[in-house]
């Protein structure tokens, strides 16, 4: 077993060029690559993939997404050296890593990284490993110099695993960005709240994102920005196949695609035209009173559900004919909560929790947008027993 001295490392975006530059600092021969000709501080580069790779004993990805994986490595797959190690560090789809380690065989070694630039800059990146022990062994002094090297069984599973551990960033981003809504909500300071969150769970977060929270970052200073984290939560939802609220949570974000993930926690909250309708629809409920209700939806809306074990839909004339201008003789106990908004562009979902004396609801609204104005079109519901 030898060492690779000469390593390549394709593609010099943030992540590339900090692993390119920890590793060329380390006393290693670093030569890089990036299809933009962006190039990484001081660490030498190559016009062509193929002449970068040509001496390397460790090929080291740090590419995009799974497309880019494939077009380069069959770039130069055959300048590659018959005992070249390849380490992809790229965040792709469990079925891409697969179909890549199929491809090249016990010389790829599949190795996403838990991370971002600051941490591959101090080399203190926690390295998800899939590999034939030779290859491993090969790459471990490489991988190491950026950080701890965890085993994983499999190129599907360490991919999976990386887009599980970066689920739960986007959902710390999304929970944050919920507190600071709340707080604007309240009437609270934002460095007052941004001093009580740092505090609690969210504490690393908020104190690693604070200058963009608070709006003193300087531009094109992104260590992760919000494009590569919804791909990645795109890329979790399809290979699971199962509902995933961060994947719609961050395609919305009103923010530049390069923008830092922090800056999706500053989203602006939900428009108040949006809630309008929801709110005129609780007024109904408060007052009894039919007019709010046609305020809120659609003349053609209809309000679905399961009544005395069967299912009903009314017309809004039906379901107005319910109320008769007055209050519930116990509506002062009564309470109403909208619990999520999703808007869409033209159209949005949303979901609210009534306790109506012993029963609660929940209701499922659709709603869309009419010139400036929104309005319910549809709404089903649940009675809990």
């Amino acid at each position: 077993m030898t060492t690779p001295h000469t390593i390549a490392v394709l593609g010099l975006g943030r992540m590339g060029g900090a692993i390119a530059t920890r590793l060329a600092a380390q006393g290693w021969d670093v030569v890089g690559w990036t299809r933009s000709g962006r190039t990484a501080g001081t660490v030498k580069t190559a016009l062509d993939p193929n002449e970068a790779v040509a001496e390397a004993g460790l090929v080291l990805l740090a590419l995009f997404d799974g497309p880019a994986c494939r077009q380069v490595l069959a770039d130069v797959r055959d300048s590659l050296r018959p005992d070249t190690v390849v380490v992809n560090t790229s965040t792709i789809a469990p079925a891409e890593a697969s179909h890549l380690a199929r491809q090249l065989g016990p010389s790829y070694l599949h190795a996403p990284v838990l991370g971002s630039v600051p941490a591959a800059a101090a080399g203190a990146l926690q390295i998800l490993a899939a590999a034939d022990q030779d290859a491993l062994d090969r790459a471990r002094p490489v991988l190491e110099a950026l950080g701890t090297v965890r085993r994983v069984d499999g190129a599907a599973t360490a991919a999976a695993l990386k887009l599980i551990a970066n689920n739960s960033l986007a959902g710390a981003v999304l929970a944050l960005r919920d507190s600071l809504r709340q707080a604007d909500a309240l009437g609270l300071q934002r460095a007052q709240a941004l001093d009580v969150l740092e505090l609690g769970q969210l504490g690393g977060l908020v104190t690693r994102k604070r200058p963009y929270l608070d709006g003193t970052a300087p531009v094109g200073t992104a260590d992760f920005t919000i494009e590569a984290l919804a791909k990645d939560m795109t890329l979790l939802a399809d290979a699971s196949n199962t509902p995933l609220r961060s994947a719609a949570g961050l395609a919305g974000i009103p923010a530049a695609p390069e923008a830092d993930i922090a800056v999706a926690a500053t989203a602006p909250a939900v428009p108040a035209a949006v809630l309008e309708p929801l709110r005129a629809y609780m007024r109904g409920h408060a007052t009894g009173e039919p007019a709010h209700f046609r305020d809120a939806f659609l003349p053609t809306a209809h309000i679905e559900g399961i009544r005395g074990g069967a299912f009903v839909s009314w017309s809004l004339d039906d379901y107005c004919a319910l109320f008769h201008g007055r209050p519930a003789p116990d509506e002062a106990s009564r309470s109403r909560r909208i619990d999520a908004v999703d808007v869409h562009g033209t159209i949005a979902t949303a979901t609210m929790t009534l306790r109506h004396g012993g029963a609660t609801f929940t209701d499922i609204f659709l709603l869309v947008r009419a010139g400036d104005s929104w309005r319910i079109a549809n709404k089903a519901y649940h009675r809990h027993s």
